[in-house]
């Protein structure tokens, strides 16, 4: 048996070397989806209380069937089916005006193209249209259409298509390379802007440390063909899921906290991503909150309190280790128009909490000026009651041409479809 000043001095090499795993946490919210974070007082008080009260629980993974759509739990009037299943590892989708759905299945390293052509809510039809991409078989992973351009990202490398009439895609050529090592978050998304720029998330290579290249843990902001690379907004953990209200334009993504620091703390974060904006990361969480555990001082001899008031607070807060993978802005005509302008993000759920949380797509209110006001869960159920197995580790979101909500499951290859019937 250990002894717990062997875990005190474990916990302590884990910090510093970012002990964790490629896959980040996630979390369940409080009834209202928004948890207060503890302050923390003291690193060694803080990690001491980990060591004695951490766990690392995985709930098992269970094939999915036909079965399991009655354990999900959507709203009244909503219905749950499958657009698609059998895809190897499917993460971000993309979905053209035609009905036309584009997915990454990142570990098979392709995009694939789904069609429904006879409108009963099932894609049947499948091609690759783009494979090979990146380097030593790094996969791809995030999509985003802008026009008759597909753009399309792997750790290191963005590349370009044209789209055709049919939705197949012309040869893809490289517009940007050498992205940051990816370290412990690989995952590259990407979006185009209303301002006509491309936007480039690039996470963090460790758990909690000061990064020696300045292009991690940040926001990239390009021009669609390539030029202009700079720093957008840095002190973002990894910020996956990132979009723009469609009514005031205003760019918000939701930031990972670190892991193994407890069951609550820090939070999920919503941040109000502005230009040039710093989010405090890794010497700050949520709402400015200072983060005991990191071992490092911040930059220019300054004190950790006043480095984080210096940063961009949280607006909202969500349950610690929830892995927010996507925010989507239902922009579609299908579900009731309260929803309208509201937003959506995938919780992939959790590793390093006990009890489990997660695994569930959850619902981000805005009120008519654009400002968050509430999270609240949407469709759950994907976790079992006793939080021992799961069969849904959820990514991708999509607003389907018809209205309908594209939910991307990639531990059992399956693209779940929500719709209103009212």
């Amino acid at each position: 048996m250990l002894t717990t000043s062997r875990l005190f001095a474990g916990a302590l090499l884990c910090l510093s070397l970012a002990c964790n795993d490629r896959t980040n946490s996630g979390g369940n919210p409080s009834p209202e989806g928004m948890i207060p974070t503890p302050q923390v007082p003291d690193r060694e008080d803080a990690v001491r209380a980990v060591v004695a009260a951490n766990h690392l629980v995985r709930p098992a993974l269970q094939s999915f069937g036909p079965e399991k759509l009655a354990q999900l739990s959507v709203p009244a009037g909503f219905q749950v089916s499958v657009f698609a299943q059998g895809l190897t590892n499917p993460r971000m989708m993309a979905v053209r005006p035609d009905g036309s759905v584009y997915v990454t299945e990142r570990e098979a390293g392709r995009v694939t193209l789904l069609r429904d052509l006879n409108g009963d809510g099932t894609a049947d039809q499948r091609a690759v249209v783009a494979s090979g991409l990146g380097q030593k078989n790094e996969g791809v992973h995030g999509l985003a259409l802008s026009g008759d351009r597909l753009y399309m990202a792997t750790d290191r490398q963005v590349f370009v298509a044209t789209v055709g009439a049919d939705s197949s895609l012309g040869t893809p050529s490289l517009l940007v390379e050498r992205l940051p090592d990816a370290g412990q978050h690989a995952n590259r998304t990407l979006a185009v802007g209303p301002d006509g720029k491309l936007y480039v998330s690039v996470g963090s290579t460790c758990n909690a440390c000061v990064e020696p290249n300045p292009e991690n843990a940040t926001l990239l902001q390009f021009e669609t063909n390539g030029a202009g690379r700079r720093v957008f907004a840095k002190g973002l953990r990894n910020t996956i899921g990132f979009g723009w209200n469609p009514t005031t334009g205003q760019l918000w993504g939701m930031d990972h906290g670190s892991d193994s620091r407890g069951n609550d703390f820090p939070p999920e974060e919503l941040n109000r991503i502005q230009e040039g904006g710093d989010y405090g990361w890794p010497f700050c969480a949520g709402p400015q909150q200072v983060d005991a555990f990191v071992s490092s001082e911040p930059p220019d001899k300054q004190s950790r309190p006043e480095f984080c008031a210096k940063t961009q607070p949280s607006v909202l807060d969500y349950q610690a280790h929830s892995a927010p993978m996507s925010l989507t802005f239902y922009t579609g005509a299908n579900f009731p128009s309260e929803y309208r302008g509201d937003a959506f993000v995938a919780m992939r759920g959790s590793w390093n909490r006990n009890p489990p949380t997660g695994y569930k797509i959850v619902r981000v209110r805005f009120d008519p000026l654009g400002n968050p006001t509430a999270f609240e869960d949407f469709a759950s159920g994907w976790l079992g009651a006793d939080g021992t197995t799961q069969f849904g580790r959820l990514v991708g979101t999509a607003v389907a041409a018809d209205g309908t909500l594209l939910v991307a499951d990639d531990a059992n290859g399956v693209i779940y479809r929500i719709r209103y019937a009212g």
